[in-house]
């Protein structure tokens, strides 16, 4: 079975300042094109089998700039539906609830288009996403690429571990990465991680921590 790509979208305003950003159709900055260009020959070392990408626009033209063709649209890989918390930042959420936590609290409510979602309601959806990687895994010795958000794809990459969609919590993950789940042993497990364009050598991507800023 192939592995399993893991790209967040590249850099966008929002990311930058630390506002959420969920439902907002936020576009790239330049340098997120950058970034997504970049990561173009980094995807190209891998045989792709199938890939998947978010309806948002800084995903899909994620995918666009990084040379990743054939991408299906799939709605069970837009961003955590932040309801109430769409648009501010962690430091504006600690003035009202310091001690609140994504992971483990939630969000507050929004309007009834984007109400807001548990961490169990995003596992949900990445337990539909992975069923359908792995019916495209099954199908081919290649691997596959999906092209999301940080948040999902953390609560992803947990799933895929056998974890509960809190210790997405653990995977730090920045924009225009990079991330690599593959198995050993018939277990899944993380290969490769935060992965920059400018951080692998000539035979093996290594991983890279992530900058320590909050970005969604």
């Amino acid at each position: 079975m192939g592995d399993l790509l893991l790209v967040r979208h590249g850099e966008t305003e929002w990311s930058m300042s630390g506002r959420h950003t969920g439902s907002t159709d936020v576009p790239l900055t330049d340098n997120g094109r950058e970034q997504a260009r970049r990561l173009g020959p980094l995807i190209a070392r891998h045989h792709i089998a199938a890939a998947f990408v978010s309806p948002m626009r800084r995903a899909r033209e994620t995918a666009e700039l990084a040379g990743i063709a054939g991408a299906r649209v799939d709605t069970d890989l837009r961003e955590w539906d932040y309801g109430g918390y769409e648009g501010i930042t962690t430091v504006e959420i600690h003035r009202d609830r310091p001690d609140w936590f994504l992971f483990t609290d939630g969000v507050t409510a929004g309007p009834p288009e984007h109400p807001g979602e548990s961490p169990e309601e995003v596992g949900a959806r990445a337990e539909r996403m992975l069923a359908r990687i792995d019916a495209a895994l099954a199908e081919s010795e290649g691997s596959v690429v999906v092209v999301s958000h940080g948040h999902f794809l953390r609560v992803l990459t947990a799933r895929r571990l056998g974890l509960s969609a809190r210790s997405g919590a653990l995977f730090q993950l920045a924009t225009g990465t990079m991330s690599r789940l593959s198995t050993e042993h018939r277990r899944h497990v993380v290969a490769g991680w935060n992965v920059r364009p400018d951080a692998y050598c000539s035979h093996e991507p290594r991983s890279q921590t992530g900058d320590g800023s909050e970005e969604h």
